[in-house]
């Protein structure tokens, strides 16, 4: 079928009747043409009809992937009965289900076009338009599959202002493609089970019934469940009516508040819950699981965790949690962490279930902080959303943001917020740092297929977004920051925004609060926003002079995007300098300026603004001169800070190599994780340049010189291990001790782990390894063992009820070193009784990871490409981070043409919302094959230096 032409390249054709005229016929053939395998409606529409349009009717009605504007939806009247059970001729699991939506014609237009994807529609008589008054009647009907459209023409013009309804009747698959309404799978007392669950973000509504299906599009959603007695249905709203008849049950919920398609949630299940009544309003906190996990006490602390993190973002939004209940779903199959249904926020297990025997205090963060990324969205996202997915780094941004936030309100020892540091602003820098980055909000015009809005969801949208709302916020101050986000929230509940009103009511706070700023908002945000990028600032003690350049691994790179402001930034420096306190903010206005300090001086206190930091060379010598001495003396923060730069500078070309790898030598006295931590992160690149070169053994040699102290000192802190550190970040820097003595080469690291390891096998139904500690251990044993050890290991996996067990079982079988243990696990992959979907490319990155297993991954890649890239269903969404993990190894030519011929063979199959990152991948190795030719040698006279000294 030809697709109809993009609309923006209409725009400029001298002829544009006539050429729409000869497309419009060609499409009309081709649907006339086609056979449809599903019952569709397949009444060819008349040429002719279409032809009488006016050409701004075709190119408006016709956009092949937007919405016309003509129709505005007020609810939707839904109806779906999922059958848990196969059909007993064509083996599928189906729905079926009957919907009515009601809209508003806002211009007169006799084409109603509806988003629809896979459904098939049966009893076309049943369809039909009905109004207050006297309704047209339906011409014709057909699907427009390339642009997901059902199209309906009617016999004459519905009527501005009036409102219509369009009833349809349709069958779906219940598949396990994990998009729309969807089935997933488990075995709970040897008995196996279906739950009927959705993922209707970004685009899959449509999957599940005919809808508007736009973020701009919202409406009143009334919910009409059909399911087996025994089972328990959900949605966004509470629960009506229950009807129970013999064969099926029949429960109605209340109708929900005016919101977007991709908010909705349904879920039936043979499930059960915890519960309990949050606040002066009484909302109702139900955590939800499978039966065997509730029973377990996995569920105790989600629950006890929701309150205090609604109580934070009521008081954090000075708005009231806007619905009566906040449920929250742990499902056995779900492809992305957590999605913020409104009122029924779904998880993967080991996102929500906690297990006090089994899961580590990082299994615990991460459901803290996720639980608070999801309830920031239900007021940042679900009561005020945005306009198009060109801007959803706003919501997502936010949300990463913030849940620092609330994780921080309710676990206050645990100082979660200075982890955004690592876990977002270091992270991003790695991407933005790349030519192939984009920025933060595009063009809403460029942002229009599936796939396209499926990218958007990246670590930039994410963690760079969190990184410039923070400094936003920062120079704001938080109280002049939050005022003028309570505000833009309580104006624009129920509707829809564009970035530029959260920057235009910030301002109304600015104002209000007389704060100083050299610009306004809108002014400052929009470098940060709408360029890629960021800058590196750099403070010449010598002569007082400040400048900034744009940052780029690659200096040689060809940069190929323009930037409306020539990759120049307003950027606020924070400063302190030797024996002085933290000073105000100082702004960096132009491509240099000045300031009138010549002695010690240390920039982006806190990492809290968006950048990098380079000195003179003999700053720089005197701040690695103050670590070695007396590294307290600046902050913690900035001691990783220190080190990240340093790393990061040297790979651009910007400081020597020698200089990076000098900030390190004071770890031998450094016990804190946040800078341990920010080391191991940028020794890891030279891990994955190095590690087949004769530089390898010397760098492993110094790496265990450094962290024998601290092995030794966590050996003592826990009295030889028998106590767990205080601290949350001392926990986590006992495992980083554990993982690296043993990964170097400490002979007790490596017995303690490997005689932990042993004791389990010798006694399976008591594993008395440290939970906090699994993850490293179970990688130390399975990479000093053999066979045996792996099957072990395999067969726990599978009889695990605690998903993050299961998940650290999983990470671990992909450290041995056997290649055919490693080959037998890709091949897994592919079946999803042995991996489920939703891990499959967790899988083949974790073996990615292992040098040993590296080429097998990357080979399997190769050779399974169209096979994943086909049967993963929405697995796609992590296929951007699979491709990073699988090419981050690459440093030679062979690689580099490998990788390239990759691209060349798979364009016609696609990438996806892998695209860019298959792009960053090309650009990744050709900085990396430069790196390695520049550096090797300097790098390997260092490293035996520091081993003989």
């Amino acid at each position: 079928m030809r697709p109809l032409p993009d609309t923006t390249s209409l725009t400029v054709l001298p002829n544009l009747h006539d050429f729409v005229k000869r497309h419009i016929c060609s499409l009309l053939q081709d649907i006339s043409a086609l056979s449809f395998t599903t019952d569709i409606w397949t009444n060819s529409v008349s040429p002719v009809s279409l032809i009488s349009l006016t050409a701004q009717q075709i190119d408006e009605d016709f956009n092949p992937y937007r919405l016309p504007t003509a129709l505005v939806p007020v609810s939707y009247n839904i109806t779906l009965w999922p059958r848990l059970r196969p059909d007993p001729n064509t083996g599928l699991y189906i729905f079926t289900g009957h919907s009515t939506v009601e809209f508003e014609c806002v211009d007169e237009t006799e084409l109603i076009l509806i988003h629809s994807n896979k459904l098939s529609y049966t009893k076309l008589n049943n369809a039909h338009i009905v109004s207050g008054g006297s309704a047209p009647s339906i011409v014709s009907s057909w699907m427009q599959p390339k642009t997901q459209y059902l199209i309906t023409q009617l016999n004459n013009k519905l009527t501005q202002g009036q409102k219509y309804q369009l009833y349809t009747e349709f069958t779906g698959e219940l598949a396990d493609d994990l998009a729309g309404f969807y089935r997933s799978e488990y075995q709970e007392d040897g008995v196996r089970k279906i739950v009927a669950t959705s993922q209707m973000h970004p685009t899959h509504a449509r999957k599940v019934f005919p809808c508007f299906d736009e973020p701009a599009m919202k409406a009143v959603f009334y919910i009409t469940l059909i399911h087996p007695p025994g089972t328990v249905a959900l949605s966004n709203e509470i629960v009506n009516t229950t009807i129970d008849g013999i064969a099926v049950t029949k429960t109605k919920f209340e109708p929900t508040k005016k919101m977007s398609t991709y908010l909705l949630a349904i879920i039936i299940s043979d499930y059960t819950h915890l519960s309990y009544s949050q606040g002066d309003t009484l909302v109702n906190i139900r955590i939800w699981a499978r039966r065997t996990a509730i029973e377990q006490g996995q569920g105790h602390y989600a629950l006890n965790v929701t309150g205090p993190v609604l109580d934070f973002f009521q008081l954090y939004y000075n708005i009231s949690y806007p619905l009566s209940k906040s449920d929250q779903i742990a499902l056995p199959d779900f492809y992305f962490g957590a999605m913020e249904n409104w009122g029924l926020v779904t998880y993967r297990e080991t996102k929500l279930l906690y297990d006090p025997l089994t899961s580590s205090n990082r299994n615990k963060e991460t459901t803290a902080t996720i639980i608070a990324h999801e309830l920031a969205h239900m007021w940042f996202g679900n009561l005020v959303t945005l306009q198009w997915w060109n801007e959803v780094w706003l919501n997502e941004g936010f949300a990463s943001y913030v849940s620092y936030l609330g994780a921080d309100h309710a676990e206050p020892a645990w100082n979660v917020k200075d982890l955004i540091i690592l876990d977002e602003v270091h992270r991003v820098f790695a991407v933005d740092a790349l030519t192939s980055s984009h920025p933060l909000s595009s063009k809403e015009d460029s942002i229009i297929l599936p796939d396209q809005i499926s990218e958007q969801f990246d670590v930039i949208s994410y963690s760079k977004g969190a990184a410039v709302l923070r400094m936003l916020s920062d120079f704001l101050s938080e109280p002049v920051f939050v005022q003028g986000l309570s505000r833009y929230l309580s104006h624009f509940a129920y509707s829809n925004t564009v970035g530029n009103d959260l920057w235009n009511h910030l301002q109304m706070a600015v104002e209000a609060n007389n704060v100083s700023l050299p610009r306004p908002v809108n002014d400052i945000m929009n470098c940060w926003v709408l360029q890629m990028g960021f800058p590196v600032v750099t403070i010449d003690t010598t002569t007082g002079k400040v400048s900034q350049k744009y940052f780029l691994l690659d200096p040689e790179s060809n940069i190929k995007v323009k930037s409306p402001y020539n990759y120049e930034w307003l950027i606020p420096v924070r400063w302190m300098k030797s024996g002085e306190v933290q000073r105000d903010i100082w702004w960096l206005m132009e491509k240099e300026g000045m300031c009138n300090d010549s002695l010690w001086v240390l920039a982006n206190i806190n990492i809290t603004g968006y950048y990098r930091v380079n000195y003179d060379h003999g700053n720089w010598e005197r701040l690695i001169t103050q670590l070695n001495s007396e590294h307290q003396v600046i902050p913690v923060i900035n001691r990783a800070q220190l080190m990240d730069d340093a790393f990061n500078l040297a790979r651009a070309q910007l400081v020597s190599t020698t200089l990076a790898l000098k900030t390190t030598s004071y770890l031998l006295m450094e016990t804190e994780y946040i800078p341990w931590q920010s080391a191991l992160d940028n020794l890891h690149y030279y891990y994955l340049m190095l590690d087949c070169t004769e530089v390898y053994q010397p760098m492993q040699d110094y790496i265990k010189k450094l962290v024998t102290p601290l092995f030794l000192y966590f050996k003592n802190m826990t009295s030889n291990w028998t106590h767990i550190p205080d601290r949350l970040t001392d926990q986590y820097n006992q495992v980083n001790a554990i993982r690296m003595a043993c990964r170097t080469g400490v002979t007790e690291c490596q017995d303690l782990t490997t005689t932990w390891f042993k004791q389990w096998m010798d006694s399976p139904q008591e594993n008395l390894i440290d939970p906090n500690l699994r993850s490293a251990v179970y990688c130390s044993a399975m990479a000093a063992g053999g066979e045996a050890e792996w099957e072990f290991g395999w067969w726990q996996f599978q009889g695990s009820s605690v998903a993050s067990e299961a998940s650290k079982l999983m990470s671990a079988l992909a450290c041995t070193k056997n290649k055919t243990l490693l080959e037998r696990y890709l091949s897994y992959t592919l079946n999803p009784a042995m991996i489920r979907k939703q891990d499959a490319t967790s899988v083949i990155t974790s073996v990615a990871s292992n040098r040993v297993g590296h080429s097998l991954a990357w080979d399997f890649v190769r050779k399974q490409w169209e096979y994943m890239f086909t049967q993963y269903g929405v697995g796609s969404f992590s296929f951007a981070s699979m491709i990073s993990e699988v090419t981050a190894r690459f440093s030679t030519e062979a690689e580099l043409q490998q990788l390239e011929e990759f691209v060349e063979e798979n364009s016609a199959v696609g990438f996806g919302s892998a695209t860019l990152a298959v792009k960053q991948a090309v650009e990744r190795t050709k900085a990396n094959i430069k790196w390695l030719h520049q550096n090797k040698q300097e790098i390997l006279d260092w490293f035996n230096s520091q081993i003989q000294a």
